[in-house]
C-alpha cells in the first residue's frame, strides 16, 4: 500500500499508477520545503527588523506581523513552485511527456476583433 498523508491507497490503484509513490514523496518534500522556508523566513526577517528597531523604533507587534506575513508569502511561493514541479513529474510519469509551460499568448481570432471604422465614421476606443 502507498500512503498519501494519512490515507492509504489500494494496491490495485497503486499498480495502475506506478509513479504514485514518487509523486507522493515529491509532494511531501514540497510541503516540507514550504514549512522550512516559512520558519527560516520568519526568523530571519524578525532578526533583521530587530536590528532596524534600534534606529527606527516601532511597536513589537508590527515586527512580528510583518515577519509572519512576509514569511507566509515566501512560503506560499516556494510551495507553489515545488508543487508545480511535482505536477509536471506526475504528468511525465503518466504520459511520458513534459507539459509546455512557456508563456505563449494566443493570437485573437479575426472574428473577435472590433472593426476600425463603420459606415458612420471611425470607432473610438
Amino acid at each position: 500500500m502507498v500512503n498519501l498523508g494519512i490515507t492509504k491507497v489500494d494496491d490495485a490503484l497503486a499498480a495502475k499508477h506506478p509513479g504514485l509513490k514518487t509523486y507522493a514523496a515529491c509532494q511531501s518534500q514540497a510541503f516540507m520545503k514550504g514549512t522550512v522556508s516559512f520558519i527560516l523566513g520568519a526568523a530571519g526577517l524578525f532578526a533583521i527588523q530587530t536590528a532596524f528597531q534600534r534606529k527606527f523604533p516601532y511597536p513589537f507587534q508590527w515586527n512580528v506581523l510583518i515577519s509572519v506575513v512576509a514569511a507566509s508569502v515566501g512560503s506560499y511561493t516556494v510551495t507553489r513552485w515545488e508543487t508545480q514541479k511535482c505536477s509536471d513529474l506526475w504528468l511525465l510519469l503518466e504520459t511520458g511527456q513534459v507539459p509546455d509551460r512557456s508563456a505563449q499568448v494566443p493570437k485573437p481570432d479575426e472574428s473577435q476583433q472590433r472593426p476600425k471604422s463603420t459606415k458612420y465614421g471611425d470607432v473610438m476606443d
